[in-house]
């Protein structure tokens, strides 16, 4: 039995499209907060689609300051874009394991 998909008022269409599909095959820009310019960025350091980001989320032990500190590093993503991001992998982990 598949669980319902939870929706927050708060979160945007691109967040509740990306947590109801799955990730397979998505690009890194298919994440919330990332657009083109955080997405050229990931890219270049090796992150090409959405379960390359979501692999590392993981081996950080889903740790929202280890990640977001790793997502500015990586990308110059502000805080918003990465808190955006983090909340779609947790929210994505949530619905779909």
């Amino acid at each position: 039995m598949k669980l319902p998909i939870r929706k927050m008022s708060n979160t945007s269409k691109k967040h509740q499209s990306f947590c109801s599909e799955p990730m397979k095959g998505k690009p890194v820009t298919a994440l919330p907060g990332i657009g083109p310019a955080r997405g050229s960025q990931l890219q270049s350091q090796g992150y090409h689609k959405a379960t390359d980001v979501y692999g590392k989320y993981l081996t950080m032990h889903e740790n929202r300051n280890e990640f977001q500190g790793w997502l500015k590093k990586e990308s110059g993503a502000n805080f918003k874009q990465q808190g955006d991001c983090y909340h779609a992998l947790r929210d994505w982990s949530d619905n779909n394991l």
